[in-house]
């Protein structure tokens, strides 16, 4: 075997050492915690599948959405007029119990736009642990 040869072959055993320990990590990687944008910027972008936080007070109380996933959902109006639908999952997270017209919350989830200001969803944990997921705060509890 040529000293050519010989270097190719090490070459390419050391490639597939090289993939054997990389790619087992790869499999338990998980990707950044995606930044988040205003709500505002989001609606004005009429983004999809971004992680908004902000801040408003409960404007109106809906039926809960039962098809599926369980979901509370309620309208909250922000600060700068802008309304959003949110869709709490209460298979995944807590039920937020008493919850009034008027109540103040921070939230953190995945917008979706629409016409109406936007619907914001994943406001709990990720159950297969590969997103960091959303929240909701009310009365001073984090609701997950």
């Amino acid at each position: 075997m040529t000293r050519m040869a010989r270097r190719s072959i090490g070459g390419v055993v050391i490639a597939l050492l090289l993939a054997a320990l990389v790619v087992p990590m790869l499999a338990h990687w998980q990707a950044p915690i995606p930044s988040t944008m205003t709500p505002r910027a989001a609606f004005e972008t009429q983004r999809e599948a971004v992680w908004v936080e902000g801040e408003g007070r409960v404007k109106r109380l809906l039926p809960d959405d039962d098809e599926g996933s369980r979901h509370q959902r309620f309208i909250l109006a922000l600060g700068d007029g802008q309304t959003l639908l949110m869709a709490h999952n209460i298979d995944l997270a807590p039920r937020l119990d008493e919850l009034a017209q008027g109540d103040e919350m921070r939230f953190r989830g995945e917008y979706v736009w629409n016409a109406q200001g936007g619907v914001v969803h994943w406001t709990h944990r990720d159950p297969r642990g590969e997103r960091p997921g959303g929240w909701l705060e009310w009365r001073g509890r984090r609701y997950r």
